[in-house]
C-alpha cells in the first residue's frame, strides 16, 4: 500500500476539484488547480533529477505556492526540508548541507541569501516570484502518479530552532504526519465546511500538520497571512468568516489587546487552538471573555509531529492543561533515573506512539539519548498529572530556576504577573549569582498607556509566592524577542547590568 502523504491532497483534488484550497486575499485555488500545481512541480523535480529518498528545501512564507511545492516535493518521493525564510547565507548552508538536499525553493524577497547559502554545499536554487514561477511551471506537464513510499520512509526533515546547540533535522515519516492529521480531523471534525486561518508558519510543525495538512486531507479551506498582524488577522476572519484558528499564545495576548478588536465579526469561529508554548491563564480567560469563543490547549513538539496530546472538544475543559493524550499516543512523568512519578509529583514528559519521529537526521547518537530503547521520547518538559489523567506543563526543564538550591519554575511567576493589570507581557529567567547560583528575574512589557515601577510589580509577586519565588530583578522591555512563530525566546533575554557595576 502507498503510504505517501502526498495521497492526501490527490485524493481531496478527485472529490472536491472546485473548492477553495488556499486563499490570499482576493486570490483563490481550487483544489484541482493545487494538484495541477503540485504535479508540475514534480515535473520540475525529475527535471533536476529529484526523485525517491532525495531531499529539497523549502524557504517560502505562507503563500499558495508554499502547498504546491510541498506536495510536489512529496508526489516524486522526496522528503521536505521546511525552512524559515528569514535565515541568514551561514545557516542555508548548513540546513541545506546537512541535509544534503538538491535543491531548495527560495521566496524572492530573500533570494540573495538563499541563493549565497545554496552555493557553498552546490544546492540548486529555485527563486520562486509568483509570475516568473507560473511561467516555470506552464513550461512543465503535471505529474499524475504520487510515488510509492512506506510508511516509514521519511516525508520531512524538521530540522529544531538549536536552542540547545546546532539544530537537528528530526526524521518525520508519512506514517508519523498521515496518523497525526487523522488524529486531528477527527478530534476537530474538520471538513469542506470549515475555513482554516493560516496564521503560523507553514514551515513550522504546529501550521504544517495542523493548518496545512489537515486542510488539504479534509477539504477545508486555507486562508493564509503571510505574516502575523492581530488588526490584518481579525480582518481575515471576519472577510472569510474563518470557523478554525490555530496560535500561538503572543497571538492571543494580540488580539486582546489590539484597540479596534470590537468593531471586528468574529462570530464565525468555532474553535481555537492553542499550542507552542503554555497559554498564561489570564490571556486564556481574557480572550474568551471578549471573543464568546472557547480555545482548547494542546501539546507537541517537531519530534512528535507535533500533536500529542489534546484538551478534546468532547471532554471536560481543564484551564491551564495541555489535556490527555492523543488516540494511539502514550505520555508519562518521570524521575531523572526514568522512573515514573505518581500522580501529582513533577517529572519530565516522555511520550511513546505512532507521533514520535524516527530519528535525528545522520545523528545516531541524539537519537539514542532522546529515545529509550523501548521507545519513550523524552521531551525536556516538566509536569504534572491530575487525577484526571490531565497534564499540566510546569516549565521547560532548562528554563527552570535554582535559587540557593530550591527549584523556582518560571511559569508559575508568570502567571502571577500576568494577574498584574498592567502587564501585558512578561518572562522570567534565571540570572546568574554568586552566592545562590541563579537568581529569579523578570522582563516585563506593560500595556499602553500602562505604568508600573520595578518594586511594584516585585512586591506583587511577593505577596502571592513564597519568599525564595518572587523575581529580585525586574525590568522593563518594549518588546520579547520572539521566534517565528510569536513564541518569546528566553535564551534572548538578558538582565540589564545594574547601574553602578563593574
Amino acid at each position: 500500500m502507498n503510504a505517501n502523504l502526498g495521497l492526501n491532497l490527490a485524493t481531496t483534488a478527485e472529490r472536491f476539484g472546485d473548492h477553495p484550497a488556499t486563499r490570499l486575499g482576493p486570490a483563490v485555488m481550487s483544489y484541482a488547480q493545487l494538484a495541477e500545481q503540485s504535479g508540475r512541480v514534480a515535473s520540475l523535480l525529475r527535471e533536476h533529477g529529484v526523485g525517491p529518498g532525495d531531499r529539497v528545501g523549502l524557504m517560502l512564507p505562507n503563500v499558495p505556492q508554499f502547498a504546491a511545492i510541498y506536495y510536489g516535493i512529496l508526489q516524486v518521493g522526496a522528503a521536505v526540508v521546511p525552512m524559515n525564510v528569514l535565515l541568514k547565507r551561514r545557516e542555508v548552508a548548513f540546513y541545506l548541507g546537512d541535509s544534503e538536499a538538491k535543491v531548495v525553493f527560495a521566496w524572492h524577497d530573500f533570494a540573495e541569501e538563499a541563493a549565497a547559502g545554496a552555493k557553498e554545499p552546490g544546492t540548486t536554487c529555485i527563486i520562486v516570484e509568483p509570475a516568473g514561477f507560473a511561467q516555470l511551471l506552464a513550461a512543465h506537464e503535471p505529474e499524475s502518479s504520487v510515488a510509492e513510499r512506506a510508511g516509514d520512509d521519511t516525508a520531512v526533515v524538521l530540522y529544531t530552532s538549536g536552542t540547545t546547540g546546532t539544530p537537528k533535522g528530526a526524521e518525520l515519516t508519512h506514517d508519523n504526519l498521515r496518523r497525526n492529521v487523522q488524529v486531528i480531523l477527527d478530534m476537530w471534525n474538520v471538513g469542506p465546511h470549515d475555513v482554516v486561518l493560516g496564521a503560523l508558519p507553514l514551515f513550522h510543525a504546529f501550521g504544517q500538520s495542523c493548518a496545512l495538512n489537515t486542510t488539504m486531507a479534509s477539504g477545508a479551506t486555507l486562508t493564509l497571512i503571510p505574516r502575523f498582524d492581530p488588526g490584518h488577522a481579525l480582518e481575515t476572519i471576519q472577510r472569510d468568516r474563518v470557523t478554525i484558528f490555530e496560535g500561538v499564545p503572543t497571538m492571543y495576548a494580540a488580539f486582546m489587546h489590539h484597540p479596534e478588536r470590537r468593531r471586528y465579526d468574529t462570530s464565525s469561529l468555532r474553535m481555537c487552538v492553542s499550542g507552542g508554548a503554555s497559554l498564561p491563564l489570564e490571556v486564556l480567560r481574557g480572550f474568551e471573555e471578549a471573543f464568546g469563543t472557547m480555545i482548547l490547549e494542546g501539546y507537541g513538539l517537531s519530534e512528535t509531529s507535533p500533536v500529542a496530546s489534546f484538551n478534546k472538544p468532547d471532554r471536560p475543559r481543564k484551564a491551564g492543561s495541555i489535556g490527555t493524550p492523543i488516540d494511539g499516543v502514550e505520555m508519562k512523568v518521570v524521575d531523572e533515573h526514568g522512573g515514573d512519578i505518581t500522580q501529582g509529583g513533577v517529572g519530565e514528559i516522555v511520550i511513546r506512539g505512532h507521533n514520535v519521529m524516527k530519528g535525528y537526521w545522520k545523528r545516531p547518537d541524539a537519537t539514542a539519548q532522546a529515545i529509550s530503547a523501548d521507545g519513550w521520547f523524552h521531551t525536556g518538559d516538566l509536569a504534572r498529572i491530575d487525577e484526571d489523567g490531565y497534564f499540566f506543563i510546569v516549565d521547560r526543564k532548562k528554563d527552570l530556576v535554582i535559587r540557593g538550591g530550591y527549584n523556582v519554575y518560571p511559569r508559575e511567576i508568570e502567571e502571577v504577573l500576568y494577574e498584574h493589570p498592567a502587564v501585558r507581557e512578561c518572562a522570567v529567567v534565571g540570572i546568574p549569582h554568586p552566592e545562590l547560583g541563579e537568581e529569579v528575574g523578570a522582563a516585563v512589557v506593560l500595556k499602553d498607556g500602562a505604568t508600573a515601577t520595578a518594586e511594584e510589580l516585585r512586591d506583587f509577586v511577593k505577596e502571592r509566592v513564597a519568599a525564595y519565588k518572587y523575581p529580585r530583578r525586574v525590568w522593563f522591555l518594549e518588546q520579547l524577542p520572539k521566534g517565528p512563530t510569536g513564541k518569546i525566546l528566553k535564551r534572548e533575554i538578558q538582565a540589564p547590568v545594574p547601574s553602578g557595576a563593574a
